[in-house]
């Protein structure tokens, strides 16, 4: 993508999850110094010098590490190795997953879905429609012209069988209940063909997250590794890789 293009994605994620540290390493600092002038004992100040080093250490990992504002990068290159085909991304949202896969393989097509209901404000805001916000990150990043939109939900996907050649979901399913999963695997299962990629890429509570953020990002409690592996096995999916990466643990699995 063109770097100029970069500036012009807003993909709505709320600041904190960028920019939240900053204040945090401000208001230590500005502590620190009236410490120093005060001339306080030692423990408070080592506190104080700590929490400067981890607040500023964590601003840089969720800027540049994990980069939730940032177009993402293809976890796996097996993902359509391909590189052509009919892609749908389950749970679009405001496009980050469709504009990975796009950039990643030129000649796909892609069809974003998402219900872009109630739970769609929630975590990207108010303000034009999601359709509109959607559409112009896809002009932004120049691959519109490869790809449509389509409002729907993934527990009930307005489809035919096999239609599709690979299916990605990027941190879409995970916010779902236990059925809700379920059918929505079974509906990824039912519309991509048989020997069609599945990447499926949750919130994972891995080394980067824990130290940036703790527990706050954790979607579906303790579900782990195992847990994503036997419900997408459950679904009709043979896993063949697994892993993780900064905020994230992906499967890519194929349709049996």
């Amino acid at each position: 993508m063109p770097l100029f293009a970069t500036a012009h994605l807003n993909f709505g994620y709320p600041w904190w999850l960028s920019y939240g540290h900053l204040p945090i390493v401000l208001g230590a600092v500005s502590i620190l110094l009236l410490g120093y002038r005060r001339k306080w004992s030692k423990w408070p100040m080592l506190f104080l010098g700590v929490l400067v080093l981890w607040s500023g250490a964590a601003f840089l990992v969720a800027r540049f590490v994990i980069d939730v504002d940032g177009p993402p990068a293809l976890p796996t290159q097996s993902f359509l190795r391909s590189g052509a085909g009919r892609v749908l991304d389950i749970g679009a949202g405001t496009g980050r997953s469709s504009i990975m896969v796009l950039e990643s393989r030129p000649q796909a097509t892609l069809v974003a879905l998402d219900l872009f209901a109630d739970s769609f404000e929630q975590h990207f805001g108010r303000g034009e429609s999601p359709q509109q916000r959607l559409l112009a990150n896809l002009k932004a990043a120049g691959v519109d012209q490869r790809a449509t939109i389509q409002t729907a939900d993934m527990r009930e996907l307005p489809f035919a069988r096999a239609a599709f050649d690979a299916i990605v979901s990027a941190y879409a399913i995970d916010h779902l209940n236990r059925q809700g999963i379920n059918q929505s695997l079974a509906e990824a299962a039912r519309v991509v063909k048989p020997g069609g990629d599945f990447l499926l890429m949750v919130i994972a509570n891995e080394p980067w997250a824990k130290f940036s953020f703790g527990p706050l990002l954790m979607h579906g409690g303790p579900r782990g590794q195992a847990w994503w592996t036997a419900r997408v096995q459950e679904a009709g999916f043979q896993v063949l890789e697994q892993g993780t990466r900064p905020l994230t643990l992906y499967l890519l699995a194929r349709r049996s």
